[in-house]
């Protein structure tokens, strides 16, 4: 597996420090198919925002490093149809314009990539789908946008993040086991947030909850107070909270000064925040500021010895560089397992088409090394993962270690 930078002539690239070693790996499984490209590696460029300050670029170095662990797994396993792994690693620096400048220029070199995938955020995503659906790209996505998952608008694309929807549907089975019968919504203006905010009143009524308030902030606002207020005033019996990066600090913050004590249920985005994750002075694990908080994870990012799939991924990851964020980010490394899996059902990797009709096969999907989800099951219909309910898991603000978190017993 050659790990490699990716420059665009406008130097845009800043290669992660795990790239800066080139690791070599030699394919030894089946023949190429005819057609195929021969001895030439298979070219996936990763998308991420590896110089951005702050969560964004430590989950983006987990997220193209999940993506370098897979392809050194892959090989080790004999490559996709016999063809090593190639990564190439694009420092989008969560700028839409400058990934869709690292884009048009990987797609118009020499040596274009046969499947591309994105870091998120999903900004990222809004930008750069468009023109690499045109270039007729497999593509894989974290951050999924309104659209992202509708193979009308965008066939050759799979969101392997799971969608808002499910996330909301996670939690108000969570509500329901925990007794609350109302909610209050707060999200943010993200595409993500948004399509969350939408889903939230149906999926929550579904479940069987009254929902009293949905209440949007800015992701660029430093004050959050106005929408907490509101919310507070309906006096529900839990806030759902969907949060990523900085503004979930300020929200715990308006929490504090406001005094309010409600039960606050994050989302994935919430336990992707190192932010709650570690302890002061640079986060604040342990405060008073999350001692009404439990968040929603994959049971992948809780440490469990006997999970031998993960652990394999988490070791992978770790021969390359120490991982910096949780494993919520490391969808990447089941990327690369769900390519290989519709190559070998297909026979070959030179149909773009064909890779994203075996993708929908559940029967394809589900001999996938998947290490992050247990199994992904797209359709025709939705190029987004349906999930089982227990790929869910609700645990307080805890260590993480390795990537995983470690919850006190």
């Amino acid at each position: 597996m050659n790990v490699l930078p990716f420059r665009g002539r406008r130097g845009l690239m800043v290669a992660a420090a795990a790239t800066t070693t080139a690791l070599i790996l030699s394919g030894c499984g089946s023949e190429a198919g005819a057609g195929e490209a021969g001895d030439e590696p298979f070219r996936i460029l990763v998308l991420g925002a590896l110089s951005a300050e702050g969560a964004l670029g430590i989950n983006a170095s987990t997220s193209v490093l999940a993506a370098q662990a897979g392809a050194q797994v892959a090989n080790e396993d004999g490559g996709i149809l016999g063809r090593d792994i190639e990564v190439e690693v694009a420092d989008d620096q969560g700028d839409p314009t400058a990934a869709v400048t690292l884009v048009r220029e990987a797609i118009n070199s020499d040596t274009p990539p046969d499947a591309i995938l994105n870091s998120g955020p999903s900004q990222v995503a809004d930008a750069t789908l468009p023109i690499i659906n045109q270039a007729g790209i497999l593509s894989f996505n974290i951050g999924p946008t309104e659209t992202s998952l509708d193979p009308s608008v965008f066939p050759l694309n799979f969101d392997i993040s799971a969608g808002p929807s499910h996330h909301v549907a996670g939690q108000a089975n969570h509500f329901e086991e925990m007794g609350y019968t109302s909610v209050g919504v707060l999200h943010g203006s993200s595409s993500y947030g948004e399509s969350y905010g939408n889903l939230a009143d149906e999926g929550f009524a579904d479940g069987g909850m009254k929902v009293v308030g949905n209440e949007e902030y800015d992701v660029a606002s430093l004050d959050m107070t106005p929408q907490l207020e509101a919310l507070r005033a309906k006096n529900p019996d839990v806030l759902a909270l969907d949060a990523y990066g900085a503004p979930l600090g300020y929200i715990l913050q308006g929490l504090e000064k406001l005094g309010w004590d409600v039960p606050v249920v994050g989302n994935v985005s919430v336990a992707a925040t190192g932010l709650v994750n570690t302890p002061p002075p640079s986060g604040v694990l342990g405060t008073e500021q999350v001692e009404n908080l439990v968040m929603e994870v994959y049971r992948s990012t809780v440490y469990n010895p006997d999970a031998e799939v993960t652990n394999r991924a988490v070791e992978a990851m770790l021969s390359i560089a120490p991982i910096k964020a949780t494993l919520i980010l490391a969808y990447n490394y089941d990327a690369v397992m769900l390519l290989k899996a519709a190559a070998e059902s297909v026979g070959s990797t030179d149909d773009p088409e064909a890779l994203a009709a075996a993708l929908e096969d559940p029967e394809v999907t589900k001999t996938a090394e998947t290490a992050i989800l247990n199994e992904y099951v797209f359709s025709a219909d939705e190029h987004s993962p349906a999930i089982a309910g227990d790929e869910f898991q609700f645990i307080p603000p805890s260590a993480v270690k390795d990537g995983q978190f470690h919850v006190a017993k």
